[in-house]
């Protein structure tokens, strides 16, 4: 059973639960993120048994990622629905919304690891272009769906604000990352001129700029080491909420008061945001991430150095408060 508080925030008398248990809050994600943690296991066992290989990566190696990604976030959803009990028409909506839609996503492209093709940009069939569109138009429609849960947690006042304000700024960062999809979608110049002289486009989009799909990636996640790779920003945005819901953990451990921790929130959610840029501008560049010019490495170290001083002077100006007040104590 859960206990309900009645609190107000921006005028209104709102009922807020205390936090439920995974499956009370949403038993669809929860069968979801089971069921993708299996998927995850049986896409291992694949890729030890199946030798076949799709643009120079394990067959079954993109429904691993899919499937360990959607477990992740279905998994987190559900945790934070626990939070979010007052909402239930909400929750059911956006559950069922996502379930329904991750299990068709990762089947599509478990299916064409299966079949020995690409699942993403493959238009070369009117079957391919089919279970690419349709794979689309789902994963659009569950992000606009997130957006609900974008403005529940914006209207929702949480007792610990510091996790309040690392979900709310989380969830906001995953919506924007999820975004960045449409980015990949677009028909390159070679493969419209290639669609011209052959009078048939077999792909469109890409997830590689300055060069093609394919080639020598990064161990497990394949972001290529030869050009920028949109899913790296991809994937970072994607993450933001189970990142900052660890520094909302982290700095809950702080003996430090309520607002210090709410900074602190502030900060590192500022920081993400600016990582996730940064990627975001180095790919569209050309550039891969293991291999950045100058002028990248630069924008890092300034985004690297001006977090860390932030959270310095968060931290010593807090310790210095908080010896004051006990000085004042004594």
């Amino acid at each position: 059973m859960t206990s309900t508080l009645r609190t107000g925030f921006a005028g209104e008398r709102r009922a807020v639960t205390m936090p439920a248990g995974l499956w009370e809050a949403s038993p669809p994600l929860v069968v979801v993120g089971a069921l993708m943690l299996m998927v995850a296991a049986a896409t291992v066992i694949g890729m030890i048994v199946d030798p076949r290989q799709i643009l120079g990566a394990p067959a079954w190696l993109k429904p691993f990622k899919f499937a360990v990604s959607t477990a992740v976030y279905s998994l987190t959803l559900a945790w934070m629905f626990g939070r979010l009990m007052e909402w239930p028409r909400a929750r059911r909506t956006v559950s069922w919304t996502t379930a329904v839609v991750f299990v068709l996503e990762v089947a599509i492209i478990a299916t064409q690891a299966w079949r020995g093709t690409t699942s993403h940009f493959n238009v070369s069939t009117p079957l391919n272009a089919t279970l690419f569109a349709v794979m689309g138009a789902a994963i659009l429609i569950q992000t606009l769906v997130s957006v609900t849960v974008v403005v529940i947690l914006w209207r929702t006042p949480f007792s610990e604000r510091s996790l309040g304000w690392a979900l709310r700024w989380g969830m906001t960062l995953t919506v924007v990352g999820a975004l960045t999809g449409p980015l990949m979608t677009r028909p390159t110049a070679a493969q419209i001129a290639a669609a011209r002289a052959e009078g048939q486009m077999t792909t469109a989009g890409g997830h590689s700029v300055g060069g093609v799909d394919g080639g020598p990636g990064v161990p497990v996640t394949g972001w290529s080491r030869e050009h920028g790779d949109v899913r790296v920003a991809h994937f970072v945005g994607l993450h933001a909420v189970q990142a900052l819901a660890l520094v909302a953990v982290v700095v809950g451990r702080w003996r430090r008061a309520e607002s210090v921790r709410v900074r602190a929130v502030f900060a590192a959610a500022a920081s993400y945001a600016g990582l996730f840029a940064l990627l975001l501008w180095q790919a569209l560049r050309g550039q891969s991430v293991v291999s950045p010019d100058a002028t990248a490495l630069t924008s890092l170290g300034v985004w690297a150095v001006g977090t860390l001083i932030v959270l310095a002077w968060i931290a010593i100006g807090s310790r210095e408060l908080t010896n004051a007040r006990r000085e004042v104590v004594r």
